[in-house]
């Protein structure tokens, strides 16, 4: 599978990784920052991130989905569900239903919200401004300014090609990879932040593709902050012929949707 061509970075995955159950949600290893992966679309997923919310009570929330803009918007007391999305502009975020994530931010309604997400205009000017130039912290802190090896910068084109269809001309390719490099710092960022902030514990919640161990987020904050316990938690709609790059993972019924290379076709 191409999830496991890709190079190995700062973080050897743990000794003890395992396939768990929904109701191991409710009793999760204690860390100072869980990274909750999903499939975006699939409601099950929410759910599962809405229980393991209400079980670690965390003193902060880090959203994918929220730039830092956005979470600045956010009152306290938390807001019923409409009115929020309106606060956010959800309907106009290309994210899914929001009534699938309100029930992450009504779990913990005290926690203080961050939003970690890459601004659309940001990161069209990355590709000709690079990255680092719209990263709010030190690049070097989260190895944005190490060059991937040609091995693992292949690996990681040919990743972001078989995601888009094997539709996309090579020449975009590595701006994705960048971009994608980016995100998953800016999530790492907002976790130390959040954590520094208030104490933990911190929940981010993300696409699995992000919460990967290896390479992703996860791997970004352990390079930062080393000594920081975190749990990595990645959902799936197909069972995974080997162990993913994470802690823990569950996999679920896919959810229906159309063909997604339709749009490509």
């Amino acid at each position: 599978m191409i999830l496991r061509t890709l190079c190995a970075a700062t973080l050897a995955l743990p000794a003890v990784a395992a396939e768990i159950t929904p109701d191991t949600l409710d009793t999760l290893p204690a860390a100072d920052v869980v990274f909750l992966g999903e499939v975006h679309d699939n409601p099950l997923h929410h759910i599962h991130q809405t229980r393991a919310t209400t079980a670690i009570a965390p003193k902060a929330l880090v959203f994918e989905m929220l730039t830092a803009e956005q979470a600045a918007r956010i009152p306290n007391p938390l807001p019923d569900q409409g009115t929020l999305a309106e606060l956010l502009d959800w309907q106009n975020s290309g994210w899914p239903d929001f009534a699938m994530y309100y029930p992450i931010f009504s779990a913990a309604p005290d926690a203080a919200i961050y939003g970690a997400a890459l601004p659309r205009e940001s990161a069209r000017a990355s590709l000709q401004d690079g990255i680092e130039a719209h990263f709010p912290a030190d690049p070097a802190q989260f190895g944005l300014n190490t060059p991937l090896s040609p091995e693992d910068q292949a690996a990681r084109e040919a990743h972001q090609a078989h995601a888009h269809c094997d539709a996309l001309p090579e020449t975009l390719l590595p701006g994705m990879v960048a971009i994608q490099r980016l995100r998953d710092a800016l999530l790492a960022h907002a976790a130390l932040r959040a954590h520094h902030d208030t104490g933990g514990p911190v929940v981010v919640i993300t696409g699995t593709e992000h919460a990967r161990r290896d390479i992703a987020a996860p791997a970004k904050l352990a390079r930062a902050a080393p000594d920081l316990p975190q749990l990595a938690i990645g959902q799936f709609e197909q069972p995974q012929d080997t162990p993913p790059p994470h802690d823990l993972w569950l996999v679920t019924d896919p959810h229906p949707r159309p063909d997604p290379c339709d749009a490509f076709r």
